[in-house]
């Protein structure tokens, strides 16, 4: 049940790159997650796409778009191999989306946010990280 949050400023991605960019992060969440690539889980991945208005983002220097991606996942579904994954491959991504290049990377930040366990509730009941693995083991009909 990840969720993957982009925040941009409106018009730094390309008409392409807007309209791919959720599905395609929510996507390599999923695979760096390790969850099983199943319709059900495919649903349970949210992405969103946060857009500010002209002028909301600058740095002391300059006002060059800047990328924030905000991932929340429970704890202990990334490992350190897997975030590393995760940031290179949503940075990579978010990169293309905007038409910018490697020399760019530097303007995507990536914070991961590990929910505790037992704080993570969907369907009105509370989910567990052990009642997730459960979930990608188990074949669904």
């Amino acid at each position: 049940m990840p969720q993957i949050q982009l925040t941009a400023p409106e018009g730094a991605l390309t008409a392409d790159g807007a309209a791919t960019i959720q599905a395609d992060l929510a996507a390599t969440l999923l695979k760096w997650e390790g969850a099983p690539d199943t319709e059900f889980f495919r649903s349970l991945a949210w992405s969103y796409l946060h857009q500010l208005p002209a002028g909301a983002q600058v740095t002391a220097t300059d006002a060059d778009p800047r990328f924030r991606v905000d991932v929340t996942v429970p704890a202990g579904a990334l490992d350190d191999k897997r975030k590393a994954g995760l940031v290179s491959d949503v940075t990579a991504q978010v990169l293309a989306a905007a038409g910018l290049t490697a020399d760019h990377a530097l303007r995507v930040w990536v914070l991961i946010h590990e929910q505790t366990d037992g704080t993570w509730g969907a369907g009105g009941q509370i989910f567990r990280y052990a009642d997730l693995v459960k979930l990608a083991s188990t074949p669904l009909d």
